[in-house]
């Protein structure tokens, strides 16, 4: 009878280190600290550009820069207006920042103020200063919802700094440089004078950005388990 008491105690005292331990390591997140260094896939592969993104998260907390460079939208890309008045929309930077909180692991919401310039052109010409019918600034503010998922988080190499982070982001424009968020041109296709209204940065030049972007975290370590 003694064995099987010293047996059932060691049992349980064993369920019990087991599930401390796996709710010690599902608090782990909250008070970590990481760098990410990311690089988005819709920028070259639907605008020809680049974009990169830095993190940093502390507990809790994330904060975040991005800069995308040399964005290109014309004929399908563009939208049918666009199109009628023969334009191509180039975006030579647009950046900002953006501080959020992580409401799990894997998800977090952020507030995201963003700058963006645009400039337009007749579409199939030299995109240079000469050619540019007029360009401008915009600036928006909205939220970001954004994923992390680590898909070899558990292996003890390299490989476990690997990060995907898929985003949904609603990015109203708030404010541009044109007078009246318009433009009034004579345009030399249509051989009228058309109008241009100030454009989101977002899917068919409306709020709403999707992207998925990859790259690699860092884990950051305090001082005091660096001795």
């Amino acid at each position: 009878m003694t064995q099987i008491r010293l047996q059932v105690a060691r049992t349980a005292l064993t369920i019990i280190l087991t599930v401390y331990g796996l709710c010690a390591s599902a608090q782990d997140w909250k008070s970590e600290k990481k760098v990410n260094v990311l690089f988005g896939l819709t920028q070259p592969l639907l605008a020809k550009g680049f974009n990169i993104e830095g993190n940093y998260i502390h507990d809790r907390l994330i904060f975040d820069y991005s800069h995308g460079v040399s964005l290109d939208f014309a004929g399908t890309s563009a939208t049918a207006d666009l199109r009628r008045q023969h334009l191509a929309v180039h975006i030579p930077w647009t950046t900002g920042l953006g501080i959020g909180y992580r409401i799990r692991e894997w998800l977090n919401l952020r507030v995201e103020p963003k700058w963006h310039k645009f400039e337009l052109y007749y579409d199939g010409e030299p995109q240079n200063a000469a050619n540019k019918i007029t360009s401008y600034n915009t600036f928006s503010l909205g939220l970001g919802l954004y994923g992390a998922y680590s898909p070899f988080k558990h292996k003890a190499n390299f490989l476990s700094g690997l990060l995907i982070s898929p985003s949904v982001r609603f990015w109203p424009t708030i404010t541009s440089t044109l007078k009246d968020d318009e433009f009034s041109y004579f345009n030399k296709h249509t051989n009228t004078m058309e109008s241009h209204q100030s454009l989101d940065p977002g899917i068919g030049f409306t709020p709403l950005v999707v992207n998925i972007s990859i790259g690699y975290s860092f884990s950051v370590k305090n001082k005091s388990n660096m001795k």
